[in-house]
């Protein structure tokens, strides 16, 4: 079955930078999959009124259509179960919790470091929207918001637990990545797609693994278009 992904993009159709996006574009590489995207914007709703919802990721596979990012890691698990991302049971289990860690501590962090560089990424078109639908979830302006030293702090703390996995195995996952790896990577990546702005230290052992990520894959992350590539 022909498998399609659609993918936010930025001004640049090329700039694909959605966090929960980049977990499924891993996930399809480590699994081998084929797989088309098309290039979706904030306000292009009804592009995806066929999936009865209003963001990406969306999967479609034939003629089945996944939404939610893990929802399509644990679809990818059960349809192609050959390579496993999040395994099954007390392995589900566990990087069910990961993932909280990622959503609720990790990414907000990297929001508060490249927001302000995000907003410039997006087309502009969809600005005015990202910036209203934002301001109003955090209750505050985006320059509010935006604080790379604090956001710095916090993802520091948040990732205290992952450096010292990280110096004792290559990936999260052990001497291979999956799934722990793919949904942290999503977030990191996203940042670093659209800004420059330093995530951690050089000597962090996060630095290193980040480094491995970019090329696992044959370097589909690494070779991908980031904010760089538009200056």
């Amino acid at each position: 079955m022909a498998i399609t992904l659609y993918d936010l993009c930025g001004r640049d159709d090329r700039l694909r930078f959605s966090p929960y996006c980049w977990r499924v574009r891993m996930a399809l590489a480590h699994k081998g999959l084929a797989y088309t995207t098309v290039a979706w914007r904030f306000q292009q709703k009804e592009a995806l009124a066929f999936a009865h919802y209003d963001k990406v990721p969306v999967l479609t596979d034939g003629d089945t259509v996944v939404t939610d990012s893990f929802d399509i890691l644990r679809y990818l698990d059960t349809t192609y179960p050959e390579a496993p991302v999040l395994g099954d049971g007390l392995g589900l289990q566990r990087v069910t919790l990961f993932k909280q860690l990622v959503d609720r501590s990790i990414t907000p962090a990297l929001f508060r470091i490249v927001v302000l560089d995000l907003l410039e990424a997006i087309h502009p078109e969809d600005r005015e929207y990202f910036r209203t639908t934002r301001e109003a979830r955090f209750g505050a302006s985006l320059e509010a918001v935006h604080d790379p030293e604090k956001g710095r702090q916090q993802l520091h703390q948040a990732l205290v637990p992952v450096s010292a996995q990280l110096k004792e195995t290559p990936f999260l996952d052990g001497d291979s990545p999956a799934g722990a790896d793919y949904l942290l990577f999503g977030s990191m990546m996203w940042a670093y797609s659209v800004s420059t702005e330093t995530l951690v230290e050089e000597r962090d052992p996060v630095a290193g693994w980040f480094q491995r990520m970019l090329a696992v894959h044959d370097g589909v992350a690494g070779k991908a278009m980031t904010i760089r590539d538009l200056y």
